[in-house]
C-alpha cells in the first residue's frame, strides 16, 4: 500500500552537494513524520533528519546540523534532503522513512517507523 523510493545518491567530492529525494506512492505526506536515516558499513543506523509535517518542526543530528536541510513538497508527495558541505564521514546508505504519528515525530525510534524506502548510496571522497 505504501512505497517510498529514494533517489539522488551518488559519488561526490568533499565539500560537494547532493539532494536526495523520497517519493511516496499510495500514501500522503501531509501530517506525517518523515525522516532520513543513514547507515555506513560496520556502523549502527543513525537518524539524520526528520520533519513533522503537521507542525513543520524539523530535527537534525548534530553531525549534519547546518549542512543538511530536510523539506517536503506535499503537492509532489516528495521529501528532500539537501546535503551541502559533504564530508567523507557522510558516506552511507541513506534511507527514507515515514510514519503517520507526526505528533511523536521527534521521539520515534528507527524501529517505530512504519514505512521505509530501499535506500540510496551516498559516497563522499
Amino acid at each position: 500500500q505504501v512505497q517510498l523510493v529514494e533517489s539522488g545518491g551518488g559519488s561526490v567530492q568533499a565539500r560537494g552537494s547532493l539532494r536526495l529525494s523520497c517519493a511516496a506512492s499510495g500514501y500522503t505526506y501531509n501530517r506525517n513524520c518523515m525522516a532520513w536515516f543513514r547507515q555506513a558499513p560496520g556502523k549502527e543506523r543513525e537518524g539524520v533528519a526528520r520533519i513533522a509535517t503537521g507542525s513543520g518542526n524539523t530535527y537534525y543530528a548534530d553531525s549534519v546540523k547546518g549542512r543538511f536541510t530536510i523539506s517536503q513538497d506535499n503537492a509532489k508527495n516528495t521529501v528532500y534532503l539537501q546535503m551541502n558541505s559533504l564530508k567523507p564521514e557522510d558516506t552511507a546508505m541513506y534511507y527514507c522513512a515515514a510514519d503517520p504519528r507526526w505528533g511523536l515525530c521527534i521521539g520515534l525510534m528507527s524501529l517505530d517507523f512504519g514505512h521505509w524506502g530501499q535506500g540510496t548510496q551516498v559516497t563522499v571522497s
